[in-house]
């Protein structure tokens, strides 16, 4: 089973808040919050940016959850 890490990147100074999608390879992708959508929406754009990156076809996403520090987690099905 593989899953997806979504991080909420607050704002700094130059740029504005966004999501960083990783997996335990190193693979990563970082999305800009889309402001109309809402925190859960967000994190899955993110998680589905990361799947076109690696081109994951025929992988879904099965399950959802968040960790401790407020990271969200995607399971996958192949």
């Amino acid at each position: 089973m593989k899953a997806i890490q979504v991080r909420y990147l607050g704002p700094t100074n130059n740029r504005g808040s966004r999501f960083k999608a990783f997996v335990a390879g190193g693979a990563s992708v970082t999305v800009p919050y889309h402001y109309g959508a809402s925190t859960d929406d967000n994190a899955r754009m993110a998680a589905d940016a990361l799947m076109d990156k690696l081109a994951w076809a025929g992988v879904a996403i099965d399950g959802t959850g968040s960790l401790p520090n407020g990271d969200h987690v995607f399971t996958l099905s192949a």
